[in-house]
């Protein structure tokens, strides 16, 4: 069973001082093809070009003007320590303030308004392009063959389509914005520190190698102990989910106790991982701002000289350490948002690689297609196995006849599912064909193919709507007439018109406000409604009482009536009157006849048979 992947949640710190250090990350997730990832993700996005270039350049539009704020404050700053020098308050151009005040306020307004038009433009972008990968996937879904849902988790699959391509969304939408903004405002910001002074820019550069020195040796130290705090949290998680649902059966054996104080050891070592990590990654932030705030005493030193100096004015180095607290903050964006890309092209390249997976061999264009089905069924010399180098069926030579009941039973792993699905085409045979009323089921579309089965399995399954739509799920455009005349025939009138709502009667996700009877009635009133040619039948009475089992029986043996059935046996008493009984063991038809020429046999299904019902009394058959 393959485990979820999961990204890592980044970690991000911003400083109090006069500068913003490194944050601190846990090591992305790596996708193994990230040049190839990375070109199919953008072939996405290629439709979406002209809007991308529309905020590529409202991002630096915006960017530019919040660079050039802190120039315009200078200005400010220096045209009042010009007007302090003559005699005060006559001697400020307050007109001048005034006309920068309103510049900025201008400026701070289209900087917000090109954000806010950013903004909205690659929410678009970023749906769109997800809207088509997960319509991709949604298309791939149904063209996978069996064999992959066998192979993985519902959890893996779903995780594919929902975790995964909300984080490329998520990315698309706003760290892509961001590192535009972050680049620009680096090169801006630059720029703007080297026309004030090249000197004060070298010291603000200074402070940066060690900066990134501070932060690569606490976060090796940190990213080991928040790994250990993962997998004590991931242990202390499965055991919590283990132990409360099944608590029952704690509870019975007595294993409070036990339960508890494993929690209470997995704990202390989450606690203990738990602290040391965010100890050692919170030192960080002061540390960063020591080594800032020394780079800030030293701009102020270095700048105050200058200005008694006369080679730059007062407002200038306000100007400058304004921008020297912004030097370092796209620096942080960009290795945090180049962090998340590596982990949203690995989501992506989980998606991709299952709309790469597979497909089922396609239908032929000219499909054959088989008017009146009469379901006659015939398997000659099938071989298949589920891995390439070792086969299940080896031989198999079954003829069915139209409206005879095929009992097929055999102990776990012995090849019934199997058979089921074969006939389904569900898997391909390897070696032989399979037929129904003469035609190969390769020459047949599968859609038709499958339209002329019907199943009733042991796990039922109905969907979160009514019962009556759950009932009309067996065939399309069925009337209203025509479901209640399945539902009776299915014994299952009776107990709908009983509940609150009747027909109406919405069932949930479990269908948990029916019972396990219940559930089986209604999916055989859907069999009734698709009027199959072939039924295939699992054993569907094992989970409930005797009384609910007899309406079972009568439903099933309706439902049975003039059609070709295969019926999958758990319980042997259930098949007595089947035409033929198939006795499988390892993938083999070992055994084959009627109940009662099986048990004159004395082998292996008698053995079988027996086994079920032999009782404690004089170990006689009951």
């Amino acid at each position: 069973m393959k485990k979820e992947q999961k990204s890592n949640d980044s970690r991000q710190s911003e400083g109090r001082g006069p500068g913003r250090g490194f944050a601190m990350e846990r090591p992305a997730e790596k996708p193994k093809d990230f040049k190839g990832s990375l070109k199919r993700l953008l072939g996405y996005l290629k439709p979406q070009k002209i809007k991308l270039i529309a905020v590529f350049f409202l991002a630096i539009i915006s960017t530019a003007f919040n660079i050039l704020s802190p120039k315009l404050m200078g200005a400010a700053t220096n045209k009042i320590a010009e007007g302090l020098k003559a005699e005060p308050r006559s001697g400020i151009d307050f007109q001048y303030i005034w006309r920068i005040v309103l510049i900025l306020i201008v400026l701070y307004a289209l900087s917000s308004l090109f954000n806010f038009a950013t903004g909205y433009i690659m929410s678009g972008v970023a749906q769109k392009t997800v809207y088509r990968i997960r319509d991709d996937v949604n298309n791939k879904l149904p063209r996978l063959p069996l064999e992959y849902y066998d192979s993985h988790t519902h959890g893996e699959i779903l995780s594919r389509i929902t975790n995964d391509l909300d984080t490329v969304g998520s990315t698309l939408q706003q760290s892509l914005t961001q590192l535009i903004t972050a680049i620009v405002t680096l090169a801006g910001v630059t720029i703007m520190m080297l026309t004030i002074s090249p000197v004060l820019t070298l010291i603000a550069i200074i402070t940066l190698p060690l900066s990134a020195v501070v932060t690569i040796a606490i976060a090796k130290k940190s990213q080991k102990l928040f790994v250990v705090r993962q997998a004590a949290l991931g242990e202390l998680n499965g055991h919590v989910e283990e132990m409360y649902a099944g608590h029952e059966v704690v509870k019975v054996f007595g294993h409070e106790k036990k339960s508890i104080a494993k929690f209470d050891e997995i704990n202390e070592r989450l606690y203990d991982a738990g602290w040391r990590a965010e100890f050692i990654s919170g030192i960080i932030m002061p540390l960063l701002n020591l080594v800032n705030n020394i780079g800030y005493v030293l701009i102020c030193i270095v700048g105050g000289i200058f200005v008694a100096m006369q080679r730059i004015q007062i407002g200038d180095i306000q100007a400058f350490i304004q921008y020297a607290r912004q030097f370092t903050h796209p620096i942080v964006q960009t290795a945090n948002i180049t962090n998340v890309i590596q982990s949203t092209i690995a989501s992506a390249e989980r998606v991709f690689k299952l709309l790469d997976e597979k497909e089922e061999f396609p239908d032929k264009e000219d499909g054959k297609v088989i008017v009146f089905p009469k379901g006659e069924v015939k398997l000659e010399h099938v071989q298949f196995g589920y891995k390439k180098d070792e086969l299940l069926i080896r031989d198999m030579n079954i003829e069915v006849k139209q409206g005879q009941t095929i009992a097929i039973v055999g102990p776990t792993g012995a090849g019934k599912t199997t058979l089921v699905n074969l006939l389904m085409r569900f898997y391909e045979i390897k070696e032989g064909r399979i037929t129904i009323d003469g035609v190969d089921i390769r020459e047949v579309k599968r859609g038709d193919l499958r339209s002329m089965f019907g199943m009733v399995l042991q796990d039922t399954w109905l969907f979160n709507g009514t019962i009556r739509e759950n009932i009309a799920y067996g065939r399309q455009g069925a009337t209203e007439e025509e479901i209640m005349k399945a539902t009776e025939a299915a014994h299952a009138d009776h107990f709908i018109r009983t509940l609150p709502d009747g027909y109406d009667t919405v069932l949930d996700e479990e269908a948990s406000n029916i019972s396990q009877g219940q559930k089986q009635l209604i999916t055989i009133a859907r069999a009734i409604l698709a009027n199959p040619t072939i039924l295939i039948l699992d054993e569907a009475t094992s989970n409930v009482d005797t009384r609910t089992e007899a309406l079972i029986q009568k439903a099933m043996a309706r439902l049975m009536e003039g059609r070709t059935n295969f019926v999958i046996a758990h319980r042997l008493s259930t098949i007595r009157d089947a035409d033929s009984i198939l006795v499988m063991n390892h993938g083999d038809i070992i055994e084959q006849g009627t109940h009662q020429q099986l048990l004159e046999k004395k082998g292996f299904y008698a053995d079988l048979y027996n086994s079920q019902f032999v009782g404690r009394h004089g170990d006689k058959a009951i």
